[in-house]
């Protein structure tokens, strides 16, 4: 054997071994398996929360004063006197008397009404505490569905943070969806 063949031999053996070692790391230079998935579109999921709490505002109330002579006996009393005193005035005779009980029966008529309407005009308010329930409505996000490529095949996956352009994928094409670190201040 000559010189040039044995220096030949050892290349092509060393070059071979290269070779294979670097097709069983899964580092193949000739690989066309991509690195990375395409995000295509990213959708937030949402929920809303709805949260009671109580509002509370002072109203003024006007209340009817409680009614001490319901059948306004007084005013009528009172209203029959003053009206028989005026009757009494006018006329002479039979005349008198009869005047005197026509200003009573018109005076205890007119008094009676007046009372009432008195009864019914007699308030006082107060301010008083009103509360109604509220709800307040806010949006929390549940995580981000995902829709990506890799190659020519599409695919979906919820995830729990809303990814970039790309998602790495592992050697075995799967991918690699841990939320990215953020460095700590």
């Amino acid at each position: 054997m000559n010189k040039s063949m044995l220096i030949g031999i050892g290349l092509g053996i060393a070059i071979a071994s290269g070779i294979t070692a670097i097709a069983s790391d899964g580092m193949s230079l000739f690989s066309t398996q991509p690195k990375y998935a395409e995000v295509v579109s990213v959708t937030p999921v949402k929920e809303t929360i709805k949260t009671p709490h109580k509002e509370c505002q002072d109203v003024t109330v006007t209340h009817k004063k409680p009614v001490k002579d319901q059948h306004q006996i007084t005013g009528s009393i009172l209203g029959a006197v003053a009206g028989g005193v005026l009757g009494h005035q006018f006329g002479g005779g039979h005349g008198k008397q009869l005047a005197t009980i026509a200003g009573a029966a018109a005076g205890g008529y007119t008094g009676h009404e007046v009372q009432g309407h008195l009864q019914n005009t007699d308030t006082y308010t107060t301010t008083e505490k009103r509360c109604k329930t509220v709800q307040d409505s806010s949006e929390k996000i549940l995580g981000y569905d995902v829709a990506y490529k890799v190659g020519d095949k599409s695919g979906n996956i919820r995830m729990d943070h809303q990814p970039e352009k790309q998602i790495p994928l592992d050697d075995k094409g799967q991918l690699i969806v841990t939320a990215p670190v953020t460095p700590s201040k």
